[in-house]
Protein backbone atom coordinates (compact mmCIF):
# COMPACT_ATOMS: atom_id res chain seq x y z
CA UNK A 1 0.00 0.00 0.00
CA UNK A 2 1.35 3.39 -0.96
CA UNK A 3 1.09 6.19 1.61
CA UNK A 4 1.78 9.90 1.66
CA UNK A 5 1.94 12.68 4.21
CA UNK A 6 -1.21 14.74 4.60
CA UNK A 7 -1.24 18.43 3.75
CA UNK A 8 -4.01 21.01 4.00
CA UNK A 9 -5.12 20.31 0.42
CA UNK A 10 -4.74 16.51 0.40
CA UNK A 11 -8.04 14.93 -0.69
CA UNK A 12 -9.31 12.18 1.58
CA UNK A 13 -9.68 8.72 0.11
CA UNK A 14 -13.16 7.16 0.23
CA UNK A 15 -14.12 6.82 3.90
CA UNK A 16 -16.86 5.16 5.93
CA UNK A 17 -18.89 7.28 8.38
CA UNK A 18 -18.69 6.50 12.10
CA UNK A 19 -20.56 8.71 14.56
CA UNK A 20 -18.28 9.90 17.37
CA UNK A 21 -20.79 8.59 19.91
CA UNK A 22 -19.89 5.06 18.79
CA UNK A 23 -16.34 5.37 20.12
CA UNK A 24 -17.43 5.27 23.76
CA UNK A 25 -19.95 2.47 23.45
CA UNK A 26 -19.08 -0.76 25.29
CA UNK A 27 -19.17 -2.85 22.11
CA UNK A 28 -16.38 -4.60 20.24
CA UNK A 29 -14.24 -2.93 17.61
CA UNK A 30 -15.62 -5.40 15.07
CA UNK A 31 -19.16 -4.23 15.85
CA UNK A 32 -18.08 -0.60 15.40
CA UNK A 33 -16.45 -1.30 12.02
CA UNK A 34 -19.49 -3.36 10.99
CA UNK A 35 -21.78 -0.44 11.90
CA UNK A 36 -19.66 1.95 9.80
CA UNK A 37 -19.75 -0.49 6.87
CA UNK A 38 -23.52 -0.91 7.05
CA UNK A 39 -24.07 2.84 7.42
CA UNK A 40 -21.92 3.39 4.33
CA UNK A 41 -24.02 0.90 2.35
CA UNK A 42 -27.25 2.59 3.45
CA UNK A 43 -25.95 5.92 2.12
CA UNK A 44 -24.82 4.40 -1.18
CA UNK A 45 -27.49 1.83 -1.97
CA UNK A 46 -30.13 1.70 0.76
CA UNK A 47 -33.54 0.33 -0.19
CA UNK A 48 -36.59 2.39 0.72
CA UNK A 49 -39.47 0.65 2.50
CA UNK A 50 -43.16 1.63 2.25
CA UNK A 51 -42.61 4.34 4.90
CA UNK A 52 -39.62 5.89 3.14
CA UNK A 53 -37.14 4.46 5.66
CA UNK A 54 -33.90 3.08 4.26
CA UNK A 55 -32.73 -0.47 4.99
CA UNK A 56 -30.20 -2.91 3.60
CA UNK A 57 -29.98 -6.62 2.88
CA UNK A 58 -26.58 -7.91 3.94
CA UNK A 59 -26.42 -11.69 4.33
CA UNK A 60 -24.14 -12.86 7.13
CA UNK A 61 -21.81 -14.71 4.75
CA UNK A 62 -21.33 -11.57 2.63
CA UNK A 63 -20.85 -9.40 5.71
CA UNK A 64 -18.24 -11.85 7.04
CA UNK A 65 -16.38 -11.70 3.71
CA UNK A 66 -16.54 -7.89 3.59
CA UNK A 67 -15.06 -7.62 7.09
CA UNK A 68 -12.68 -10.61 6.82
CA UNK A 69 -14.27 -12.14 9.94
CA UNK A 70 -15.91 -15.48 10.66
CA UNK A 71 -19.68 -15.85 10.44
CA UNK A 72 -19.77 -16.49 14.21
CA UNK A 73 -17.97 -13.19 14.87
CA UNK A 74 -20.40 -11.40 12.54
CA UNK A 75 -23.41 -12.91 14.32
CA UNK A 76 -21.99 -11.88 17.71
CA UNK A 77 -21.33 -8.33 16.45
CA UNK A 78 -24.83 -8.04 14.95
CA UNK A 79 -26.26 -9.05 18.33
CA UNK A 80 -24.10 -6.40 20.03
CA UNK A 81 -25.37 -3.71 17.67
CA UNK A 82 -28.97 -4.82 18.11
CA UNK A 83 -28.63 -4.92 21.91
CA UNK A 84 -27.13 -1.40 21.83
CA UNK A 85 -30.16 -0.18 19.82
CA UNK A 86 -28.09 0.71 16.74
CA UNK A 87 -29.69 -1.68 14.27
CA UNK A 88 -33.08 -3.28 13.88
CA UNK A 89 -33.30 -6.60 12.06
CA UNK A 90 -36.62 -7.60 10.55
CA UNK A 91 -36.92 -11.26 9.62
CA UNK A 92 -38.13 -12.14 6.16
CA UNK A 93 -39.23 -15.49 4.82
CA UNK A 94 -37.21 -18.69 5.10
CA UNK A 95 -33.93 -18.38 3.20
CA UNK A 96 -34.35 -14.64 2.71
CA UNK A 97 -31.87 -12.16 4.23
CA UNK A 98 -33.15 -9.96 7.05
CA UNK A 99 -33.93 -6.32 6.46
CA UNK A 100 -31.40 -4.37 8.48
CA UNK A 101 -32.34 -0.86 9.54
CA UNK A 102 -29.26 1.10 10.62
CA UNK A 103 -30.32 3.53 13.34
CA UNK A 104 -28.54 6.85 13.88
CA UNK A 105 -27.82 8.18 17.39
CA UNK A 106 -29.71 11.50 17.63
CA UNK A 107 -27.36 13.00 20.19
CA UNK A 108 -24.76 11.91 22.64
CA UNK A 109 -26.42 10.81 25.84
CA UNK A 110 -24.90 9.43 29.02
CA UNK A 111 -24.76 5.89 27.54
CA UNK A 112 -22.93 7.07 24.45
Amino acid sequence: MEVEFMTADTPLPPCMPLPRAMLRLPISSTAKVMYARMLDIVFVSGIEDANGILFIHFPIVELAAALARSTMTVKRSLNELEDAGLILRVRQGFGEPNKIYVLIPKKEDSRL
